[in-house]
């Protein structure tokens, strides 16, 4: 990873066009729009799955169509799924290579950055294309200690025992609505395995991205981070604006053994068509340590309450996010720990910019079970309006089911300080260049906890969104 001083921050600042931009590909094989039996029933012929992933999907199904909406959090009523494609596969080979992505593939991922970050800061990548990854690589000498980096579809066929033994046990079907949906339609996401011991040096990092209007993207991740080991895993995803909606509805399943420490960061940064309702879950053995890094920025309307289950003595969970909602956005976010053992301790710091009009709104939820005697948890709310216009809501829940717990809550919302402009704009900073600079003081505790070349590039993203909402 380079140096604060050697890098080049002309070549990092972040163009909308980065992430607007189109590309024709072409695409073996799609179905149409809707969801039915058979349209599953053809996914998983396309995936020459075998029997018992069909049947999974057939009983989530069943568990889907009979399941209500989420009666809180965004509107949903405006996303017609009949109008949905569930699945395309582009029409490329999953290669290891980049050399043998097809051109137009490969240019949209050169677009993105992700093989240079890759050769600069990566320990592996996976990419993938709307309903599929085209590119998986790992460096050989974590394959060689067994690291398993794989897409889902290649694991399932592969390890199948062991996948078998982890899919959706974390969050099944029944969870909820999307959950079902989720299990019916998944395609895509990535399958990670740390054995014992093993410290992974540089972070894994898996890109998803949506090219076509009006489709779904349902990668479903599962990360095994055996006993003691340590690993570092990043997750992006941009899609170009199109006038339809889209909908992504991935998973992530994360599994912290005993004593070990697993680093999971994300920069959403979906177009603003795009309903995201995202599940996210992890559970924590004896003295693991689980940590969330969330930027949430993109999308039309967001649900996403990343969940630690700490079942350990011991066990730890961080949760740094930051929630930004522009003009036409609501994003409904939150972080939920369950503490389940003894002497358990989370922290939770949860960070909203609301500008434009834009609606963020925080859900948290922390229980202390009646065994996690000498457990601790704090938790930090923050928002930030930066006009009159925007609107931001707290609602943390806190329950606790014993009496030998300490737990802290502070919450604080507010509106930028016109004093506080006023003073930096007194030292010569134009208006914007003085938001700016309140914001990235804002952020700050979630810049820190990413690489560097992923923390100025969300500076840079920051800055372009407050600049277009209130430039």
């Amino acid at each position: 990873m380079k140096d604060i001083n050697e890098i080049n921050y002309e070549e990092l600042m972040i163009n909308q066009s980065k992430f607007d931009f189109r590309n024709e590909a072409k695409y073996a094989y799609k179905t149409p729009p809707g969801l039915n039996e058979k349209v599953i029933r053809e996914i998983s012929e396309a995936k020459n799955e075998p029997k018992w992933m069909l049947e999974h999907r057939l009983q989530a199904f069943k568990i889907f169509e009979n399941y209500h909406e989420p009666n809180f959090g965004v509107d949903i009523r405006k996303l017609d799924l009949s109008k949905i494609v569930a699945y395309m596969k582009p029409d490329a080979k999953k290669s290891n290579s980049w050399d043998e992505v097809p051109e137009e593939i490969k240019d949209t991922f050169e677009k993105l950055g992700i093989p240079e970050a890759e050769r600069k800061a990566l320990a592996g990548v996976g990419a993938q294309y709307d309903s599929e990854v085209v590119y998986q690589h790992i460096q050989k000498e974590l394959n060689d200690l067994g690291v398993i980096f794989l897409d889902m579809e290649t694991a399932v066929k592969e390890f199948p025992d062991l996948v078998k033994e982890y899919f959706m046990k974390l969050v099944p079907s029944h969870n909820h609505r999307y959950a079902a949906l989720h299990g019916a339609l998944w395609s895509g996401g990535s399958f990670l395995y740390v054995p014992k011991g093993v410290k992974v040096p540089l972070p894994l990092q898996a890109y998803f991205r949506m090219n076509n209007p009006g489709m779904s993207q349902l990668e479903h991740t599962l990360i095994i981070a055996d006993e003691g080991s340590e690993v570092e895993f990043i997750e992006g995803c941009s899609a170009p604006f199109y006038n339809v909606t889209n909908l992504h509805a991935g998973m992530v399943e994360i599994y912290v053994k005993k004593g070990a420490k697993m680093k999971y960061s994300t920069i959403q940064n979906w177009s603003k068509n795009t309903y995201n309702l995202n599940t996210k879950r992890a559970i924590v053995d004896e003295e693991g340590s689980m940590e969330w890094v969330s930027g949430s920025l993109g999308s039309f309307k967001t649900m996403l309450y990343p969940m630690t289950i700490l079942r350990g003595k011991g066990a730890k969970n961080s949760s740094v996010t930051l929630t930004y909602a522009g003009p036409n956005q609501h994003l409904d976010t939150g972080s939920k720990v369950f503490h389940l053992a003894p002497h358990t301790s989370s922290i939770v710091n949860a960070r909203s910019i609301s500008v434009g009009g834009g609606w963020a709104f925080y859900r948290g939820w922390v229980k202390i079970g009646e065994n996690a005697k000498g457990a601790k948890s704090s938790v930090e709310c923050s928002a930030l309006m930066l006009d009159n216009k925007s609107k931001s809501d707290t609602v943390p829940l806190i329950e606790v089911f014993t009496d030998d717990a300490d737990v802290g809550h502070e919450a604080r919302i507010g509106r930028i300080s016109e004093e506080q402009i006023y003073y930096l704009m007194s030292r010569g900073l134009s208006e914007i260049d003085a938001k700016n600079m309140i914001v990235r003081g804002f952020i700050e505790p979630l810049v820190k906890e990413l690489p560097l070349e992923y923390a100025l590039e969300l500076n840079k993203l920051i800055n372009l969104e407050v600049e277009s909402s209130i430039g």
